[in-house]
Formats: structure tokens, C-alpha cells, sequence
């Protein structure tokens, strides 16, 4: 279970004091700097250890969070960041409004077995939204950035070109998690879309398949953390999509425990919610018990 988050206080820092365009120039960079971190250390070799909740961690989690922390002082001095690895060290700073969401390394699992699906994850967050975000997958080079309202955009390498989610298809395609899809899953498909294709990727990648207009729909209705997903919803906001929670509303960041009980993302438009398939949760950000 992730730690409640402190007290939370003003940081001082207002959105006007930050240019966007350059924010997100600033943490793609460092994004693409925590990636090289990562990749030097899959050619050195690494062991991974078990956190206090059981999940994976490694050296090059820690790594890659290091580099980001340094950035984003930079970046945006004065500005909180709530970082995965921070986080489960028990180092949470004050917040309110306007934060940072890091996830140094999503997809630690795939990463530990030699998969390309996992990605470094900015996010800026204001008024419970995530507003610029990058989505760096280091194995391959492609790097999603954002600004929503304004628009997102892929690099692979040779410049960045824009992208933007499609009109819903009469077949949509939905974009599960390789390792979470449920039988619950399947049901909220069938009942809210019907027959649809499959596409299958890990991480954060699965925003962005969304945000690219290669599919339609991703249901998620089991618990994630808030780092896990602010900077891939960034860009799909960016690109024209929506996240939605298990209430229909659109999915909100800085919940108590910084989890997310489910969500449902698309290329724009409402699906139903996600609520009623949802299993019982005993704590968590959308709940009370357990906190």
C-alpha cells in the first residue's frame, strides 16, 4: 500500500511563473537523460531487490529518479515533486495545486525481462490535472510529449511530428495491459463497446498507442498509482483524448495514498463508466478505509 501523503501547504509557485513550451522542452530532455542512465545500466548488468509493498525495484530505477529530481530543481525550482522511488522511501513533500508526477521507470517487470515496454514519465500537474507530460520508452527512442490544450507530439529520432487521436472507427480497437487484463475487462468491453480488436503493450505506452490513433479505448479496472499514469494522460489530453475515473468524471491526481482504483481512457470520447465493474477496494485514494 502506497504512504498517505502529508500535510499538505502552498509551494509558492504559481502557473504563471512557468513557460510551458519551455517546461516541456526541459523534462523531455531529461527524460531522454534518465533513459541513457537506464540503458548503460542493462548493458552493465543489474540485480533487482523487493520494495516494502513487494514490488520490483532496481538500481536503475533509482537512477534514472536522481537525474529527473536534479532536472526538475532545475526546471522548476521551488515546484514539489512526488517521485515513485521518493515516495517509498517515505520522502513526500508538501504539496497543493501544482506538483510534478514521476515515474522513473514504469514497467519494472518488463524491464527486468528484457522487454522494450518501459518508459521514463514527467508530468506537471495543476488543479488535480495533468497539463504537460513526456513518455520516454529508452529501448526503442520514441519519446511522446504534450501540453494540453495546446498539442502533443511523437520523436522517434528524426524531429518531432504531431499527433492526434482518430474519430471512433465502427470497430474501435482497445489497448490492454499485458499483465492486468481481467475477465472484468473483458465484460466492460463487451457491454460498453462490443466486438472490438486488441492491441497489446505494457507501460505507459498504452496512452499513447491511444493518443497516436493506432487505437480507441483503454480500460484499466485495477488499482494504479498516480505516477503511473499522469504523464501518458498529459498526452492524450494533449492529443485530443480523455481519462475518465470510475464515477465518468475526468480522472483527478493528488487522492490521499496517490491511488487511482480504475480508469478508462479514449480517443475523445465517453464511455461508460467503470465503476460498476470494479471489484471491492479496501483503501486507497478514492476510498477512506485503510488510510
Amino acid at each position: 500500500m502506497p504512504r498517505p501523503c502529508a500535510s499538505t501547504a502552498r509551494s509558492g509557485w504559481r502557473r504563471a511563473d512557468v513557460d510551458r513550451q519551455r517546461l516541456l522542452d526541459d523534462i523531455a530532455e531529461a527524460a531522454r537523460e534518465a533513459g541513457e542512465a537506464i540503458l548503460e545500466i542493462v548493458r552493465r548488468g543489474f540485480e533487482v531487490e523487493d520494495k516494502g509493498d513487494s514490488s520490483p525495484v532496481t538500481e536503475a530505477d533509482r537512477a534514472a529518479e536522481l537525474i529527473i529530481l536534479a532536472a526538475l530543481a532545475r526546471a522548476a525550482p521551488g515546484v514539489p515533486v512526488i517521485a515513485e522511488e521518493e515516495v517509498a522511501a517515505g520522502r513526500i513533500p508538501s504539496h497543493e495545486g501544482t506538483f510534478f508526477l514521476v515515474d522513473p521507470l514504469d514497467g519494472t517487470k518488463e524491464f527486468i525481462r528484457g522487454g522494450d515496454d518501459y518508459t521514463v514519465n514527467i508530468a506537471l500537474i495543476e488543479e488535480r490535472q495533468p497539463i504537460v507530460g513526456v513518455v520516454f520508452a529508452p529501448a526503442t527512442g520514441r519519446l511522446h510529449g504534450g501540453i494540453a490544450g495546446v498539442g502533443a507530439w511523437l520523436d522517434e529520432g528524426e524531429g518531432r511530428r504531431p499527433i492526434r487521436t482518430r474519430a471512433r472507427p465502427d470497430e474501435v480497437i482497445a489497448v490492454a495491459s499485458k499483465s492486468h487484463f481481467t475477465q472484468a475487462t473483458a465484460d466492460y468491453l463487451e457491454q460498453s463497446v462490443g466486438l472490438c480488436g486488441h492491441a497489446s503493450i505494457g507501460s505507459s505506452l498504452k496512452f499513447c498507442i491511444v493518443a497516436e490513433g493506432a487505437a480507441d479505448i483503454y480500460p484499466r479496472l485495477s488499482p494504479t498509482c498516480e505516477w503511473d499514469t499522469a504523464a501518458g494522460h498529459a498526452v492524450l489530453l494533449a492529443a485530443g483524448g480523455r481519462v475518465d475515473g470510475p464515477d465518468g468524471d475526468s480522472l483527478r491526481y493528488g487522492k490521499p495514498a496517490f491511488f487511482n482504483r480504475g480508469f478508462v481512457a479514449t480517443a475523445g470520447w465517453a464511455a461508460p463508466a467503470i465503476g460498476p465493474f470494479l471489484a471491492p477496494f479496501a483503501g486507497g485514494g478514492d476510498l477512506p478505509e485503510g488510510l
